[in-house]
């Protein structure tokens, strides 16, 4: 390639999701299947799920999803002629796994863009570096993102979106938004009475369990996963699965399965189809269930979710987006100037906004787009107070097994506390085999 040149890469192999709080087989999925970037530039080198590996002919490198790629390619444009510099923008179908297998060899990015709750497994593989980001340009950045970059008390990443769960209502069959469970209940039951609606609530949950949207009924009681250290890391010696408060969880999760306001027939393959059929007053999704609804003419409007029965309200799990540099980096100086002084503008922010409709990162950069946008400043609001998804290792071991306790107290299959008590021995037991 030329000097002051940049490529987009499209990547052969199945497509996957960069997202909040998800990456990996084993996170939560958070919507649809993202699809190859179009029309992209001459490839100079191809990734694949088998052997990834970085454009030989580039200085600088970044590995992005297929929907943020137009905007980050943007921008690394403007970096690249700035400093005389090859950029190539590369699409990563499977960026954790390959971002992971391709440093090792020493084929591997000098940036990629990921979830937070990447983080933990990244420092332990020893795949990325600490980012050098001023207190001044961190204090630009809302609190919770800027919580979200760090590890041992060290910064790896800049953040640029926030995403989390809300609740998503039909207006024509709920007009206002419930402030209690006990509400929405009441409201979705009427619906069902007078035949304008089948069900009272649709929200994923799958044969199999899906605890990223289970979570909000264990933090409306005080409930969760890992308990907190002092200085905010999470503590995997300290499991929360069957606290009290947990247990209070599981049992209104019990409760909810048996009046069918809750059902495991309900996954990620029909939940939007369901809510975009009219079948249900309200939906308990994320930002990826806005276009759908649109596209089917549904009037809605996005709320916090409600408080549980003698708790308080559920708080989904905060997913942040970040870039991340490679402890590897072909050009450390380079990955570190374009993240530290390109990812923190407020124009880089609000054109990655555009590209995944999540609320920026950055302050100034979501009071614009809140301004203009009452879907992503009701979405923030859903998320205010909301905990971050651990970013610890650790994590990886709890998703199956709380998804599967969840959706097997849900069907009435087990009780809550015995379930919880089994699946928080099988946590500790994985965390333990590492």
């Amino acid at each position: 390639m030329h000097k002051r040149a940049i490529s987009a890469v499209a990547a052969l192999g199945a497509t996957a999701l960069l997202l909040s709080a998800c990456g990996g087989s084993q996170t939560p999925q958070s919507g649809g299947t993202e699809s190859p970037a179009q029309g992209a530039a001459t490839p100079a080198a191809e990734l694949n799920t088998a052997d990834p590996a970085r454009d030989a002919s580039a200085d600088l490198v970044i590995w992005s999803d297929a929907d943020r790629a137009p905007a980050v390619t943007q921008y690394a444009k403007q970096f690249g002629d700035e400093n005389g510099v090859n950029v190539a923008v590369q699409i990563a179908t499977e960026p954790r796994k390959q971002f992971k297998d391709a440093t090792k060899v020493g084929k591997g990015p000098d940036i990629i863009v990921g979830a937070h709750d990447w983080l933990g497994e990244l420092v332990q593989n020893g795949t990325v570096a600490p980012v050098q980001l001023d207190a001044a340009t961190s204090a630009k950045f809302q609190p919770e993102a800027v919580a979200a970059t760090k590890f041992n008390n060290q910064t790896y990443g800049v953040p640029y979106a926030i995403e989390n769960l809300g609740l998503i209502r039909n207006t024509d069959l709920a007009p206002e938004a419930p402030k209690t469970l006990d509400e929405l209940i009441a409201t979705g039951q009427e619906a069902i009475k007078a035949g304008k609606a089948e069900q009272v609530l649709i929200q994923n949950i799958g044969k199999k369990g899906n605890g990223y949207f289970t979570f909000p009924y264990f933090s409306g009681y005080g409930g969760g996963i890992f308990a907190q250290k002092e200085n905010g890391d999470f503590d995997a010696s300290k499991l929360l699965i069957n606290s009290p408060e947990s247990i209070k969880a599981g049992e209104l999760l019990a409760k909810l399965g048996k009046e069918k306001v809750l059902s495991t027939n309900v996954d990620d393959t029909n939940m939007d189809s369901l809510f975009d059929t009219g079948k249900s007053p309200y939906l308990i999704s994320g930002p990826w269930s806005v276009a759908p609804a649109k596209k089917a003419g549904i009037k809605y409007a996005i709320s916090p979710m409600p408080s549980v029965p003698g708790g308080g309200p559920m708080k989904p799990f905060l997913g942040v987006q970040m870039f991340y540099v490679s402890s590897k980096a072909k050009n450390a100086t380079l990955a570190q100037e374009f993240v530290t002084n390109y990812v923190p503008r407020k124009d880089v922010q609000v054109a990655l906004y555009e590209a995944g409709q999540r609320p920026p990162a950055l302050k100034e950069a979501y009071d614009e787009v809140a301004a203009q946008n009452p879907d992503m400043k009701a979405w923030f609001e859903a998320g205010e107070g909301g905990p971050l998804m651990p970013n610890i290792p650790a994590m990886n071991a709890v998703w199956e097994p709380f998804g599967l306790a969840t959706a097997e107290i849900i069907s009435g299959n087990a009780q809550p506390q015995a379930r919880l008590d089994a699946a928080q021995k099988e946590i500790a037991a994985n965390i333990a085999k590492g």
